[in-house]
């Protein structure tokens, strides 16, 4: 995204969900010529509604987890009250 589409690594890191210095320094890698391990030929590029599938996912994953605690939170205060 950063050194084919031209965005800015604070938007990009916001799309992608990651931490603006890592990938400040895969891109700094990148154009050194020592980003290893990735095969960009076979790399398919995420789309806009892939990503924001992806953050909804996450999204869900959390509040998921946060209504679990609330249950059990209520069940905990339920039995003490009695």
């Amino acid at each position: 995204m950063v050194t084919e589409q031209g965005v800015s690594l604070n938007v990009a890191a916001k799309q992608l969900d990651i931490a603006y210095q890592t990938l400040h320094h895969w891109v700094t890698l990148a154009k050194q010529g020592k980003l290893s391990g990735i095969d960009t030929k076979r790399i398919t590029p995420v789309s806009q509604a892939d990503a924001e599938i992806s953050r909804l996912k996450k999204e869900v994953a959390v509040l998921r987890e946060e209504r679990d605690i609330l249950k059990k939170a209520t069940a905990f205060f339920a039995k003490e009250s009695r």
